[in-house]
C-alpha cells in the first residue's frame, strides 16, 4: 500500500473518530426536554390552589433528580384564571404554539372540561391535578386523559353515607351553580336518600359570587337537620364565617366536601372549628409516606401542604410511572397508557390505583377541624371508586 493510501486511510479513520466524539454528546443528552404545560389559576378565587398544585409537581420532580423518565422537564405556564370561556383558546396554544408533550390542569371544572375536549381530540397526554367534573372520567374518557385527584361524586357520596349513619333525615344543600357544585350534590344526594335521608331544598348562587346572606335566611326558615355544602377556596372562607355569623353553625350542624376546609383554615379562624368533612386526603394521616412528603415539602417551600400539593405530587408521580415505562419517549403512547393503568401509586394520602376510567380508587377520609388542622377521624368510605358513568374505554 502506498504511502498516499495510508495517508487517506488514517485522514478517513481520524475524521470518523471525531464524527463519533461529537456525537457523543448528544447520545449521552438522550430525549430532548418533556415540554409540560402547567394550565392553572394563578390569579383569583383558587390562585393558592393552582399554586400549590404547581409547588407539589415541581417537588416530586426534584426528588427524581430533576428528570422523569430521563429527560429533563421544560415548564411552560398559563394562568387559566378559572375562565371557561378562554380555556379552549389557552390549552391550544399550549399545543399549537409551545408544542408542549403532556398538559397538567386544571382546577376549575369548566376549564378541565375545555381542557379534556382538547386533550381528546389532539391525543395529547392530559392529567388533571384537581378538578373533578365527572364527565372527565365519565363521557369524556380517552386512553390519555387520567386523573390525579377525585370526581366531584366521591366526596359527595361518601358524606351522603355519614350523615345519613349520623340520624339526620331533613337535609338542605348549598353551592355555586357550576358543575363542581351540583356533582358533589348530586353524589351526596344519591347515598343520603338511599340511607333513608331526604333533601328537602337544594340552594345554589352563580359562581364565583360570595353574597350568602339571602341563601342563610332561606336555610334558617327551612329548619333542616343539617346542612351539606361544596365551596372552595375565598368562597369557603366566606362562607364559613357567614354561616357563623348567622347564628346557625350552633343550631343546624353544617357538613361539607373537605375544598370547605382545606387550604382555608387560618382565613376561617375558629369559625371553623370542629366541623366535618370528607377528602380523599387529611393532616394527621400520620403514615410514614405522608409523615416524609410534609416534611419535604415544608423544607422546600416553608408551607404545611394540602390536599392541592398532595394531587399535583401524585401527578408528577403519575406522569413519572408512564414515562419510565417508555424510557421517556412519550410517543410510546400504548405503553405509557398500560403502565400508569397497572401502578399503585405511593401516594401521601395513601396508596391507591386507577379505575378503568382513569380516576383514583381511593380511601375517602372523614375528617374534623381541630386548631388549624383536617384531623382524621375515621375512614368514610373505603376504596371508593367512582363509577364511571358513560365512560367507553
Amino acid at each position: 500500500m502506498s504511502s498516499s493510501h495510508k495517508t487517506l486511510i488514517s485522514r478517513a479513520v481520524a475524521t470518523l473518530a471525531l464524527s463519533a466524539l461529537s456525537a457523543l454528546p448528544t447520545l449521552a443528552q438522550g430525549l430532548p426536554k418533556l415540554k409540560v404545560g402547567l394550565m392553572l389559576p394563578y390569579t383569583g378565587t383558587y390562585a393558592a390552589l393552582g399554586n400549590a398544585i404547581e409547588n407539589g409537581f415541581r417537588l416530586h420532580i426534584a426528588e427524581q433528580g430533576g428528570k422523569l423518565g430521563g429527560r429533563e422537564i421544560e415548564f411552560v405556564k398559563v394562568d387559566d384564571e378559572s375562565d371557561p370561556s378562554k380555556a379552549t383558546d389557552n390549552v391550544n396554544k399550549l399545543i399549537k404554539r409551545d408544542n408542549v408533550d403532556v398538559l397538567i390542569g386544571s382546577v376549575h371544572s369548566g376549564v378541565a372540561m375545555a381542557m379534556a375536549k382538547v386533550a381528546k381530540d389532539t391525543g395529547t397526554v392530559l392529567i388533571v391535578p384537581n378538578a373533578g367534573a365527572d364527565a372527565v372520567t365519565g363521557p369524556m374518557c380517552a386512553s390519555n386523559i387520567f386523573r390525579s385527584s377525585f370526581s366531584n361524586w366521591q366526596p359527595g357520596y361518601a358524606m351522603g353515607e355519614v350523615v345519613a349513619k349520623k340520624g339526620h333525615k331533613k337535609v338542605v344543600t348549598i353551592t355555586w351553580k357550576y358543575a363542581a357544585g351540583d356533582e358533589s350534590i348530586r353524589g351526596f344526594k344519591e347515598s343520603f336518600e338511599k340511607g333513608g335521608g331526604k333533601v328537602v331544598k337544594e340552594l345554589n348562587l352563580p359562581f364565583p359570587n360570595v353574597e350568602f346572606q339571602a341563601l342563610l335566611t332561606e336555610i334558617a326558615a327551612a329548619k333542616p337537620d343539617a346542612v351539606y355544602t361544596f365551596f372552595a377556596g375565598g368562597g369557603a372562607v366566606k362562607f364559613v364565617k357567614d354561616y357563623a355569623a348567622a347564628g346557625l353553625k350552633k343550631t343546624i350542624p353544617l357538613y361539607g366536601a373537605g375544598f370547605l376546609t382545606d387550604g382555608t383554615l387560618d382565613a376561617q379562624g375558629a369559625d371553623a372549628a370542629d366541623l366535618l368533612t370528607t377528602l380523599h386526603y387529611a393532616d394527621s394521616l400520620n403514615t410514614p409516606r405522608d409523615n416524609a412528603f410534609r416534611l419535604s415539602y415544608a423544607k422546600a417551600y416553608k408551607l404545611q401542604p394540602d390536599v392541592y400539593a398532595v394531587q399535583g405530587y401524585d401527578a408528577a408521580q403519575m406522569l413519572a410511572v408512564g414515562l419510565a415505562a417508555v424510557k421517556g419517549d412519550i410517543g410510546k403512547k400504548a405503553e405509557f397508557t398500560t403502565a400508569i393503568e397497572k401502578a399503585k401509586i405511593d401516594s401521601p394520602r395513601g396508596p391507591f390505583t386507577l379505575s378503568r376510567s382513569h380516576n383514583p380508587v381511593q380511601d375517602i377520609y372523614l375528617r374534623q377541624v381541630g386548631g388549624k388542622e383536617n384531623k382524621l377521624a375515621s375512614i368514610a368510605s373505603k376504596a371508593l371508586a367512582d363509577p364511571g358513568r358513560g365512560c367507553r374505554l
